[in-house]
Protein backbone atom coordinates (compact mmCIF):
# COMPACT_ATOMS: atom_id res chain seq x y z
CA UNK A 1 0.00 0.00 0.00
CA UNK A 2 0.87 3.76 -0.97
CA UNK A 3 0.15 7.15 0.83
CA UNK A 4 0.33 10.38 -1.04
CA UNK A 5 2.43 12.97 0.36
CA UNK A 6 -0.48 14.72 1.95
CA UNK A 7 -2.23 11.54 3.85
CA UNK A 8 1.97 11.15 5.07
CA UNK A 9 1.72 14.75 6.24
CA UNK A 10 -1.49 14.23 8.08
CA UNK A 11 -0.84 11.57 9.96
CA UNK A 12 2.95 12.44 11.00
CA UNK A 13 2.32 16.10 11.76
CA UNK A 14 5.49 16.76 9.26
CA UNK A 15 4.18 19.57 6.60
CA UNK A 16 4.72 18.31 2.74
CA UNK A 17 7.03 21.30 2.56
CA UNK A 18 9.80 18.96 5.21
CA UNK A 19 9.12 15.98 3.86
CA UNK A 20 10.15 17.19 0.41
CA UNK A 21 13.09 19.14 2.12
CA UNK A 22 14.14 15.14 3.48
CA UNK A 23 14.05 14.58 0.03
CA UNK A 24 15.95 16.82 -1.41
CA UNK A 25 18.60 16.04 1.48
CA UNK A 26 18.82 12.48 0.71
CA UNK A 27 17.03 11.44 3.99
CA UNK A 28 14.24 10.21 2.75
CA UNK A 29 12.76 9.55 -0.06
CA UNK A 30 9.43 8.18 -1.33
CA UNK A 31 8.94 4.68 -2.73
CA UNK A 32 7.68 6.72 -6.33
CA UNK A 33 7.03 9.57 -8.12
CA UNK A 34 4.02 8.92 -10.00
CA UNK A 35 3.65 10.61 -13.42
CA UNK A 36 1.44 13.98 -12.04
CA UNK A 37 4.87 14.09 -10.09
CA UNK A 38 2.82 13.59 -6.60
CA UNK A 39 5.26 11.35 -4.23
CA UNK A 40 3.92 8.25 -2.74
CA UNK A 41 5.16 6.63 0.63
CA UNK A 42 5.22 2.27 1.42
CA UNK A 43 5.51 1.36 4.57
CA UNK A 44 9.36 0.85 4.52
CA UNK A 45 9.43 5.06 4.30
CA UNK A 46 7.01 5.46 6.90
CA UNK A 47 9.28 3.64 9.62
CA UNK A 48 12.51 5.46 8.23
CA UNK A 49 9.99 8.92 9.15
CA UNK A 50 9.38 7.55 12.49
CA UNK A 51 12.84 7.04 13.43
CA UNK A 52 13.82 10.50 12.02
CA UNK A 53 10.97 11.74 14.00
CA UNK A 54 12.02 10.09 16.88
CA UNK A 55 16.31 11.12 16.47
CA UNK A 56 14.92 15.02 16.26
CA UNK A 57 13.17 14.62 19.40
CA UNK A 58 16.39 13.09 21.23
CA UNK A 59 17.95 16.34 19.78
CA UNK A 60 19.85 15.46 16.55
CA UNK A 61 20.40 17.23 14.01
CA UNK A 62 19.44 16.55 10.21
CA UNK A 63 22.91 15.54 9.43
CA UNK A 64 23.78 13.73 12.43
CA UNK A 65 20.21 11.80 11.38
CA UNK A 66 21.28 10.89 7.87
CA UNK A 67 24.75 9.77 9.55
CA UNK A 68 22.86 7.43 12.35
CA UNK A 69 20.79 5.59 9.25
CA UNK A 70 23.36 4.96 6.97
CA UNK A 71 25.33 2.83 9.61
CA UNK A 72 22.30 0.95 11.09
CA UNK A 73 22.10 -2.20 9.40
CA UNK A 74 18.91 -3.33 11.63
CA UNK A 75 15.93 -1.52 11.97
CA UNK A 76 14.29 -3.22 15.02
CA UNK A 77 17.65 -3.09 16.58
CA UNK A 78 17.73 -0.04 15.75
CA UNK A 79 14.49 1.05 17.38
CA UNK A 80 15.66 -1.14 20.35
CA UNK A 81 18.19 1.49 20.81
CA UNK A 82 15.85 4.48 20.61
CA UNK A 83 13.41 3.02 23.22
CA UNK A 84 16.24 2.71 25.60
CA UNK A 85 17.18 6.67 24.55
CA UNK A 86 13.56 7.72 25.30
CA UNK A 87 13.19 5.96 28.26
CA UNK A 88 16.40 7.87 28.94
CA UNK A 89 15.07 11.11 28.29
CA UNK A 90 11.99 10.49 29.95
CA UNK A 91 13.72 10.04 33.45
CA UNK A 92 15.38 13.49 32.81
CA UNK A 93 11.99 15.34 31.86
CA UNK A 94 11.12 13.26 35.78
CA UNK A 95 13.93 14.81 37.19
CA UNK A 96 13.31 18.66 35.43
CA UNK A 97 9.93 18.50 36.76
CA UNK A 98 10.90 17.63 40.29
CA UNK A 99 13.57 20.42 40.28
CA UNK A 100 10.96 22.84 39.07
CA UNK A 101 8.08 22.34 41.50
CA UNK A 102 10.97 22.56 44.36
CA UNK A 103 12.03 25.88 42.80
CA UNK A 104 8.24 26.91 42.78
CA UNK A 105 7.93 25.50 46.35
CA UNK A 106 11.40 27.28 47.72
CA UNK A 107 10.33 30.36 45.85
CA UNK A 108 6.96 31.08 47.48
CA UNK A 109 8.66 30.29 50.80
CA UNK A 110 11.07 32.67 50.10
CA UNK A 111 8.71 35.47 49.47
CA UNK A 112 6.39 34.36 51.89
CA UNK A 113 9.59 34.97 54.51
CA UNK A 114 10.82 37.79 52.86
CA UNK A 115 14.30 36.33 52.27
CA UNK A 116 16.62 35.29 49.38
CA UNK A 117 15.93 31.56 47.80
CA UNK A 118 19.39 31.01 47.92
CA UNK A 119 19.19 31.05 51.98
CA UNK A 120 16.63 28.17 51.53
CA UNK A 121 18.59 26.46 49.69
CA UNK A 122 21.73 26.45 47.58
CA UNK A 123 22.05 28.11 43.81
CA UNK A 124 24.03 25.40 42.24
CA UNK A 125 20.56 23.36 42.94
CA UNK A 126 18.34 25.47 40.59
CA UNK A 127 20.30 23.87 37.83
CA UNK A 128 19.96 20.15 39.19
CA UNK A 129 18.39 17.95 36.41
CA UNK A 130 18.50 20.92 34.13
CA UNK A 131 20.80 20.60 30.80
CA UNK A 132 18.54 22.70 27.92
CA UNK A 133 18.88 21.30 24.35
CA UNK A 134 21.75 22.90 22.50
CA UNK A 135 20.48 26.16 20.99
CA UNK A 136 21.30 24.85 17.57
CA UNK A 137 19.45 21.59 18.24
CA UNK A 138 16.48 23.97 19.23
CA UNK A 139 16.42 25.26 15.38
CA UNK A 140 16.50 22.04 13.94
CA UNK A 141 13.13 23.25 12.20
CA UNK A 142 15.22 26.34 10.42
CA UNK A 143 18.20 24.02 8.73
CA UNK A 144 20.18 27.50 7.86
CA UNK A 145 20.21 29.06 11.21
CA UNK A 146 20.99 25.01 12.53
CA UNK A 147 23.43 24.79 10.39
CA UNK A 148 25.13 27.88 11.14
CA UNK A 149 24.35 27.48 15.19
CA UNK A 150 26.43 24.53 14.85
CA UNK A 151 29.25 26.27 13.04
CA UNK A 152 29.68 28.74 16.01
CA UNK A 153 28.78 25.88 19.05
CA UNK A 154 31.67 23.88 17.42
CA UNK A 155 34.23 26.84 18.54
CA UNK A 156 32.61 27.91 22.04
CA UNK A 157 34.35 26.27 25.44
CA UNK A 158 31.95 24.06 27.27
CA UNK A 159 32.03 27.08 30.13
CA UNK A 160 30.56 29.23 27.16
CA UNK A 161 28.24 26.34 26.01
CA UNK A 162 27.01 26.09 29.67
CA UNK A 163 26.56 30.13 29.88
CA UNK A 164 24.34 29.96 27.01
CA UNK A 165 22.13 27.59 28.71
CA UNK A 166 21.39 28.92 31.66
CA UNK A 167 20.60 32.47 30.31
CA UNK A 168 18.20 30.86 27.57
CA UNK A 169 16.69 29.16 31.10
CA UNK A 170 17.21 31.91 32.96
CA UNK A 171 14.68 33.54 30.59
CA UNK A 172 12.42 31.59 30.22
CA UNK A 173 12.01 31.51 34.18
CA UNK A 174 11.76 35.37 33.79
CA UNK A 175 8.59 35.39 31.34
CA UNK A 176 7.08 32.54 33.49
CA UNK A 177 7.37 35.59 36.03
CA UNK A 178 5.67 37.95 33.80
CA UNK A 179 2.96 35.81 32.85
CA UNK A 180 2.57 34.73 36.43
CA UNK A 181 2.00 38.41 37.35
CA UNK A 182 -0.52 38.79 34.63
CA UNK A 183 1.72 41.46 32.40
CA UNK A 184 0.77 41.14 28.76
CA UNK A 185 2.66 39.72 26.28
CA UNK A 186 3.06 43.07 24.22
CA UNK A 187 4.23 44.86 27.70
CA UNK A 188 8.01 46.84 27.63
CA UNK A 189 9.39 44.60 30.04
CA UNK A 190 8.60 41.81 27.83
CA UNK A 191 9.53 42.67 24.61
CA UNK A 192 12.71 43.71 26.10
CA UNK A 193 13.25 39.96 26.94
CA UNK A 194 11.84 38.92 23.37
CA UNK A 195 14.39 41.56 21.52
CA UNK A 196 17.66 39.94 23.11
CA UNK A 197 16.22 36.52 22.14
CA UNK A 198 15.85 38.08 18.50
CA UNK A 199 19.18 39.14 18.68
CA UNK A 200 20.90 36.46 19.69
CA UNK A 201 18.88 34.27 16.89
CA UNK A 202 19.68 37.01 14.46
CA UNK A 203 23.78 36.13 15.51
CA UNK A 204 23.42 33.54 12.67
CA UNK A 205 21.66 35.62 9.99
CA UNK A 206 19.20 38.33 9.76
CA UNK A 207 15.80 36.70 10.70
CA UNK A 208 12.57 37.96 8.56
CA UNK A 209 9.41 39.02 10.41
CA UNK A 210 7.84 36.07 9.31
CA UNK A 211 10.17 33.93 10.49
CA UNK A 212 10.38 35.10 13.64
CA UNK A 213 6.00 34.87 13.76
CA UNK A 214 7.61 31.04 12.15
CA UNK A 215 9.63 30.73 15.17
CA UNK A 216 6.74 32.25 17.75
CA UNK A 217 4.96 29.13 16.65
CA UNK A 218 6.97 26.57 16.80
CA UNK A 219 6.79 27.36 20.90
CA UNK A 220 3.17 25.92 20.77
CA UNK A 221 3.09 23.32 18.02
CA UNK A 222 6.70 21.74 17.90
CA UNK A 223 6.06 19.42 21.51
CA UNK A 224 9.40 19.42 22.58
CA UNK A 225 9.85 23.07 22.49
CA UNK A 226 5.78 23.35 23.98
CA UNK A 227 7.05 20.75 26.77
CA UNK A 228 10.07 22.94 27.73
CA UNK A 229 7.80 26.25 28.07
CA UNK A 230 5.34 24.32 30.17
CA UNK A 231 7.86 22.53 31.92
CA UNK A 232 8.52 26.01 33.30
CA UNK A 233 4.87 26.77 33.96
CA UNK A 234 1.03 25.92 31.70
CA UNK A 235 0.32 28.31 28.99
CA UNK A 236 4.42 29.72 29.04
CA UNK A 237 4.48 28.42 25.30
CA UNK A 238 1.36 30.62 24.19
CA UNK A 239 2.72 33.94 25.89
CA UNK A 240 6.13 33.35 24.39
CA UNK A 241 3.86 32.70 21.06
CA UNK A 242 1.76 36.15 21.85
CA UNK A 243 5.28 37.96 22.74
CA UNK A 244 7.31 37.18 19.31
CA UNK A 245 3.79 37.73 17.39
CA UNK A 246 3.67 41.15 19.49
CA UNK A 247 7.39 42.24 18.51
CA UNK A 248 7.10 41.19 14.53
CA UNK A 249 4.58 43.40 14.13
CA UNK A 250 5.54 46.46 15.84
CA UNK A 251 9.67 46.21 15.64
CA UNK A 252 9.83 43.68 12.01
CA UNK A 253 7.16 45.15 10.01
Amino acid sequence: MAWPIAEVARMSGVTARTLRHYDEIGLLSPARIGFNGHRYYEERQLLRLQQILVLRALGLGLSEIGRVLAAQVDELEALRGHHRQLLAERDRLDGLARTVSRTITELEQSRKDGRPMTDINRPENLFEGIRPAQYEESLRDFPVLAEEARRRVSGMSEAEIEAGQRERTAQMIRLAEFLASGTPADADPVQAEIDAQYRAVSEFRAVTADEYRTIGRSCVENEQWRAAYEAITPGLSEYQRDAIEAYAATRLS
